[in-house]
């Protein structure tokens, strides 16, 4: 649900409910209402998540179910590094 993908992104931030509210120039009541799935973002707002989590549509909207699709948009740098290294092991080899 986006209410679970929200609470996620905010949490991976290390944000507080405030400061989320804050960035996007709303109140924290709306943030709670969102993660607790007693209302939804306004498609203008959800434009905002996106881009201040820099997450996907797909990702935050869960559209995309696709289970054989490698994602990278919830690792950190370092995870993301790693993953790169690997891959250019593997495309040296081929």
């Amino acid at each position: 649900m986006v209410s679970d993908r929200i609470r996620f992104l905010r949490k991976k931030n290390n944000w507080s409910q405030v400061e989320l509210a804050s960035k996007l120039g709303i109140t924290r009541s709306s943030v709670n209402a969102w993660e607790h799935g007693n209302s939804i973002p306004t498609t203008a707002m959800l434009i905002k998540l996106i881009n201040l989590f820099q997450v996907s549509a797909d990702f935050l909207l869960e559209t995309n179910h696709n289970a054989d699709v490698l994602s990278l948009e919830q690792l950190d740098e370092a995870e993301k590094a790693v993953i790169c290294k690997l891959a250019d092991i593997f495309l040296a080899d081929s």
